[in-house]
């Protein structure tokens, strides 16, 4: 199933998705490029919630960009099956092998404002990712390892936890308390 037709399907968790729904909505029907970084002003990403398999602990990557512990996930780069491109970034993020969707459906979706800096001897203006979050599962008794071009560490946290090592306060307040509360609706 197309990206379009997953988000005419998504019910919307919160007033946030709702209203980042309707706005992700627009933007894949004007037929803008987003899947590609050519778009310098709003491009698609894909996160993942991932979560133990008793969902008593939430992998997170300490992210040198942002300086702050996050969920994983990444750029689309062309790849028009998002799962898939989370399933990829996690892996490469983390060193897990063995990493798998809890459900193929959309867990959450969020537009995410990023600020203008350096990647790479390269300055990236600001703009927005058009984010689309998965729920998926792995062993915390899987070995993992950093990343070191984006991250420094990598660890299974409680998901109170998880939402407080966050040094960003907008992403604990909207996105990993929402993040969290789903999982406890979704056990």
């Amino acid at each position: 199933m197309d990206l379009l037709t997953q988000l005419e399907q998504y019910v919307p968790w919160n007033e946030q998705e709702a209203e980042d729904r309707e706005e992700l909505l627009r933007r894949l029907r004007s037929g803008e490029d987003l899947y590609t970084r050519e778009n310098r002003s709003a491009h698609l990403t894909a996160s993942a919630w991932v979560v133990s398999p008793d969902r008593r602990q939430v992998l997170m990557a300490y992210h040198n960009l942002y300086n702050s512990w996050a969920w994983l996930g990444g750029h689309a780069d062309g790849e028009r099956d998002l799962l898939s491109a989370a399933l990829r970034e996690v892996r490469e993020e983390s060193g897990l092998r063995h990493v798998r969707p809890i459900s193929d459906q959309i867990y959450s979706l969020e537009i995410l404002t990023v600020d203008g800096h350096e990647k790479r001897g390269r300055y990236v203006p600001s703009h927005l990712h058009l984010n689309i979050t998965y729920l998926l599962e792995a062993s915390p008794a899987e070995a993992v390892r950093c990343k070191p071009d984006e991250n420094s560490r990598v660890g299974w946290f409680p998901p109170e936890e998880a939402e407080a090592a966050s040094s960003e306060p907008w992403f604990r307040e909207r996105i990993y308390s929402k993040l969290n509360a789903k999982l406890a609706d979704f056990c």
